[in-house]
């Protein structure tokens, strides 16, 4: 890949990265609830989610779930499911004891990475997103160090964003802010999560 087209192709991923949705309330949440070690295992976990679904588009078997209509629905409606899970969650959510999340932290480390990759990996829109984008740059002998390329770059603009946005949250007066109103933030980003898997239901 030539210099000029990796340079178009990451000011894309850019741009789509700094969009607001449903992977920035879930790092925001995340920050806030596990603090800084659990906001970074979600971006990472998201930004994973991401390179895999540009590595598939780059070799062409997104195409199969956007002209598969079974398969879509499959992961869309896994996708709802998702969301509204978390939505949930994080409406039900109670704030944690200093005490508690010492112990709890390397479990929420693992379970934000999850989370981070699901939301990313259950979101069809991605494989909209990356046709739509990969079209102007797969080729017909587009093989596994191309497909690589779009995928570190893809997943790792994603994963450099939100670990930024974790790290930005994570500082001094900003947490305590937060974590003030963290039952807010939990009552609010439950009711973004809800309506995105609402609307992708819809």
């Amino acid at each position: 890949m030539e210099l000029t087209s990796w340079l178009a192709l990451a000011a894309i991923c850019v741009m789509g990265a700094i969009s607001p949705g449903p992977s920035l309330a879930l790092i925001i949440r995340n920050t806030v609830q596990g603090g800084q070690g659990h906001g970074v295992a979600t971006a990472l976990g998201h930004g994973c989610g991401v390179g895999i679904y540009a590595l598939i588009t780059a070799l062409g078997l997104s195409v199969l779930i956007t002209q598969t209509p079974l398969l879509f629905d499959l992961i869309r409606y896994g996708g709802a499911a998702f969301l509204a899970w978390l939505g949930i969650k994080a409406l039900l959510a109670k704030p944690a004891s200093e005490s508690v999340e010492e112990v709890v932290h390397q479990l929420r480390g693992r379970q934000g990475a999850f989370e981070g990759f699901m939301v990313a990996f259950l979101n069809p829109q991605l494989a909209i997103f990356f046709i739509a984008l990969f079209s102007q740059f797969v080729r017909a002998d587009t093989g596994w160090n191309e497909g690589g390329i779009m995928m570190l770059t893809a997943g790792g603009i994603d994963a450099i964003w939100y670990v930024l946005v974790a790290l930005v949250l994570s500082r001094g007066p900003v947490l305590a802010w937060l974590k003030a109103k963290s039952s807010v933030i939990d009552k609010v980003s439950g009711l973004v999560l809800l309506g995105l898997a609402l609307k992708v239901v819809l």
